[in-house]
């Protein structure tokens, strides 16, 4: 059996991007570890969800821990970096945040990660960071540079662009009900039509179908109650709907073009320590 990493910036990434995948790793038998490069701290808090006094921050790590016990997760680890915030914004210049890391030394805390648990395989996204955020895009560099160091295999958990447009749009675009989803919204849809979020499917290798864990996937998105309560765009989907959104994980594996051939469904297929 293999011992697999899953890298992601911000509490509630690890959830909505490959928890699925996780599970089903977990249940195949292999160690699953996740690391976050921060906790959050500059998300936007659902109203009224904090106790007074009580830090976003604190509250995150507690949810990412509720989140790694429902997908079973064998370690959780923080990288010690403060959130960014969304690119342009002021908090991208805090010299503690992950987007100011000195890249060597953040990714010297990983391999430290990755060697104490002799990992076979790294999770982390594509090179924009799935739709431009700072973070993601740092998970991206610190993730690269780490695999190289350990000789890890690495893979890029990603959005499948095509079927999004294609497939999913409309049917999602039934559930924005509120001004601020709509927002949300309408900015995703114009970062799938400019080609700046996820991945063309031509690129992808791997999709792991992930329905037969697919309502504890959204039992992990909800633990994130902070950023993720009943009303949201997320949840606000009918079973069916979630399932077709959520119930298939995409990744690139960046040595290998798929070509004409199938997508693969397993990331641990061709690991010596896999199945």
């Amino acid at each position: 059996m293999a011992t697999a990493v899953f890298f992601h910036a911000h509490p509630d990434d690890e959830a909505i991007a490959t928890s699925g995948t996780m599970m089903l790793a977990k249940e195949a038998g292999h160690r699953v570890v996740l690391v976050l490069a921060t906790r959050g701290e500059q998300g936007e808090p659902v109203e009224g969800v904090l106790s007074e006094g009580e830090a976003l921050g604190d509250r995150r790590t507690a949810e990412t821990i509720t989140s790694g016990d429902i997908i079973g997760a064998d370690r959780v680890e923080f990288l010690g970096y403060e959130d960014s915030g969304m690119i342009g914004e002021p908090t991208n210049a805090n010299p503690d945040c992950f987007w100011q890391a000195d890249v060597d030394e953040a990714t010297e805390r990983l391999v430290q990660i990755l060697r104490a648990e002799s990992a076979d395989l790294l999770t982390i996204y594509d090179s924009n960071g799935g739709y431009g955020h700072p973070d993601h895009i740092q998970v991206h560099r610190v993730g690269m540079a780490a695999a190289v160091r350990t000789g890890v295999n690495v893979f890029e958990s990603t959005m499948n662009r095509t079927r999004i447009l294609e497939q999913m749009v409309g049917s999602m675009e039934d559930f924005v009900t509120d001004e601020a989803d709509a927002a949300e919204f309408a900015e995703r849809r114009k970062m799938l039509e400019e080609g700046t979020f996820g991945l063309p499917e031509s690129e992808l290798t791997h999709a792991i179908d992930v329905s037969s864990v697919v309502e504890r996937k959204r039992q992990s998105m909800m633990a994130h109650a902070s950023q993720i309560d009943d009303d949201s765009f997320f949840l606000k989907m009918p079973t069916e709907i979630f399932a077709q959104a959520f119930g298939t994980e995409f990744f690139r594996d960046p040595t290998w073009s798929r070509g004409d051939d199938d997508f693969r469904s397993d990331l641990f297929e061709s690991l010596s320590g896999g199945q």
